[in-house]
């Protein structure tokens, strides 16, 4: 005899929704809630498992028996199981144990809706009410501004278990965090943080892209009021919050999505479209409706509760392609002959067009690493619909050419100027993202080239020619004070660095970008378009220097910078500019002493009369070694 009470948070209209897909809160009926029935309290119970015969809830409420707490089934073949449990609630841990009408499959699973999670190692899911008292309203007010497209968008991305540790080796708490890094973050000038995957997670080694509970921040660091309390800190501190999510693959443990009912419901069934080599983890069924539905509350249900101002959604170029890291024989074309995986592409455009629609003020980010064009263009334009997409060709491009010895990069000087060929033709955020200082690439400072001041030299460069290149930027943690290691998840930052005076002078150049970026116009107002940007010579080869303009929708804004790629300082170096009088004046330049350079400068440059690039107007400045300077 079931102990469960029949009870039901489902209307037809949600049911006939979920079926078609397009039951975008699924998260406000799915899962375990806690309620009062009939003057009762307990806890309502749903899951999704149309191929299973039985489905119980177990816990230590009732000794882990299957007998005990049967869930009742839908009549409506939705597939949904359901029923009030009484006299259970906040903090009970629990699982569904799943009797299969395929094979006699029997499976134990965590919650796919649960809110919070067992720390791991354990894998129970537990009932949780998540209420908070938010004290944001100013930011949620506002943040159309911070996240519009025309806005500074400077994003410090941190993994959450090694930014910082306690002197034992421990996690801070969110609670903790939404101090320390908070104060960070504020001090450093960035304007919006993005963690890496904040859902539950059961291995550490994957940082976090191999979820088991979508719907539930990650124990480790604290419950789910903790984490709300780090975004409200962050709020409040003037800072939005990204958030990495993953519904491109997922993991095979037996408490996870995979096989949950004793078929393949949340995966393809075909491994060809349903196993990822790569990452050995599965892949959802984009195109079966229940599965849209749930992927697409996921994207809100996060941006809903947990107030989170942007989503960078994870591999893209897996979802998309049928052909991602497969052989020929491992992957099998679409309708049309071709490679595109339809199903994922119109998920991600109902995705977008869904968030946007819901929630206008915030930005989806991908991170897409091919040709694929419109990534970022309006799903009504036929795009997939984004709001940025990472610059990952600019990335690799660029770290190429600084790792060689500046002798030879006179030869190599395209490498920094492709990037214009096609900057413009999606909304492009720069990364220099966690992925780029692992596995033997070595730390950002240490890919540099020469000897230790040269190398800090090259990094302050790097760092100025990424803020002022057109685009949005993203510096993983540890970059912006010249971490020498690579980064290792299992420990803290090597916070002892930023005592001496090389890695200070990082420190300190990172902040003057990020107010110079916030500052100025001209670094943001026209960043996604072409008309923000104009060389003034990109040929200079021989003397390995670069000059450009940057503009804002004021002319008088407009700013004219210059890069030294050598550790040849360039004295009367000569400069066209498009102005008819009057003098330019250095506002920054990585070559100072508070920055660990050599201190040379030209503070003030008045226009001559002399013709030069094409412009009637010159200036000479000099440009110190291995140097970026900035003019207004």
């Amino acid at each position: 005899m079931s102990n469960v009470t029949v009870h039901s948070l489902f209307s037809e209209f949600d049911i006939s929704l979920f079926k078609a897909g397009k039951h975008y809160k699924l998260y406000e009926k799915l899962g375990s809630h806690p309620l009062i029935v009939d003057g009762v309290a307990g806890t309502y119970f749903a899951v999704w498992a149309p191929s299973a015969r039985s489905v119980s809830v177990v816990g230590n409420f009732n000794q882990w028996q299957d007998s005990e707490h049967r869930l009742h089934v839908r009549w409506d073949a939705s597939g949904i199981w359901e029923g009030f449990i009484p006299n259970i609630g906040h903090g009970e841990i629990y699982k569904y144990k799943i009797y299969s009408n395929n094979h006699g499959a029997v499976t134990e699973k965590a919650d796919p809706f649960g809110r919070y999670c067992e720390h791991p190692p354990k894998t129970a899911s537990v009932i949780w009410d998540s209420n908070y008292e938010w004290k944001d309203k100013k930011w949620m007010a506002n943040r159309k501004e911070k996240n519009a497209l025309d806005a500074p968008y400077s994003v410090y991305e941190v993994h959450l278990g090694s930014w910082k540790r306690k002197e034992d080796n421990t996690f801070l708490s969110y609670s903790e965090l939404a101090v320390d890094l908070v104060e960070y973050v504020k001090e450093m000038g960035f304007t919006h943080v993005e963690f890496m995957p904040i859902m539950e997670y059961p291995y550490d080694p994957s940082w976090g892209y191999q979820l088991t509970g979508y719907f539930a921040p990650t124990s480790r660091f604290g419950d789910p009021q903790g984490f709300k309390q780090l975004v409200d800190a962050l709020h409040q501190a003037d800072i939005g919050v990204i958030l990495d999510w993953v519904p491109s693959h997922f993991p095979e443990d037996a408490h996870g999505l995979g096989f949950f009912d004793g078929s393949h419901l949340y995966e393809h069934p075909d491994r060809k479209r349903g196993y990822h080599p790569d990452w050995k983890s599965l892949i959802f069924n984009y195109g079966r409706n229940e599965v849209r539905a749930f992927l697409i509350s996921n994207a809100l249900f996060w941006l809903d509760q947990f107030h989170a101002d942007a989503l960078r959604v994870d591999a893209v170029a897996s979802m998309i392609y049928l052909d991602y890291s497969r052989e020929d024989g491992e992957w099998d074309p679409n309708m049309y002959g071709n490679n595109e995986n339809l199903e994922a592409m119109s998920l991600l455009r109902e995705m977008n067009e869904a968030v946007y629609g819901m929630f206008p003020d915030v930005q989806t980010i991908a991170e897409e690493s091919t040709a694929f064009s419109g990534v970022s263009r309006p799903v009504h334009l036929g795009g997939l619909g984004f709001g940025m997409k990472w610059m990952m060709g600019w990335m690799h491009d660029t770290l190429e050419y600084f790792k060689k010895e500046p002798v030879y990069r006179k030869h190599h000087q395209n490498d920094l100027t492709f990037s214009m060929t096609y900057a413009f033709t999606e909304n492009f955020m720069l990364p220099f993202s966690h992925d780029e200082v692992v596995y033997g690439k070595q730390s950002l400072v240490y890919r540099m080239p020469g000897d230790e001041w040269q190398r800090f030299a090259n990094l302050r460069v790097l760092f100025g020619y990424m803020f002022t290149h057109p685009g949005t930027n993203l510096i993983f943690m540890g970059g912006e004070f010249g971490q020498t290691s690579e980064w290792n998840f299992q420990q803290s930052l090597d916070w002892h660095l930023t005592q001496y005076d090389g890695h200070s002078g990082i420190q300190e150049t990172i902040k003057d970008l990020n107010k110079l970026y916030k500052r100025l116009p001209a670094l943001h107002e026209k960043q996604f378009s072409s008309e923000g940007f104009q060389w003034i010579d990109y040929g200079d080869h021989e003397n390995s220097v670069l000059t450009y303009i940057r503009k804002g929708n004021e002319p008088k804004n407009d700013i004219y910078i210059a890069l030294n790629l050598t550790p040849v300082p360039r004295e009367n170096y000569r400069i066209g500019l498009p102005k008819k009088s009057g003098q330019v004046k250095e506002i920054f330049n990585s070559d100072a002493k508070k920055y660990g350079g050599s201190g040379m400068s030209s503070a003030i440059s008045k226009l001559t009369a002399k013709e030069w690039h094409g412009h009637k107007k010159s200036i000479e400045i000099t440009i110190p070694p291995l140097s970026i300077v900035i003019f207004k």
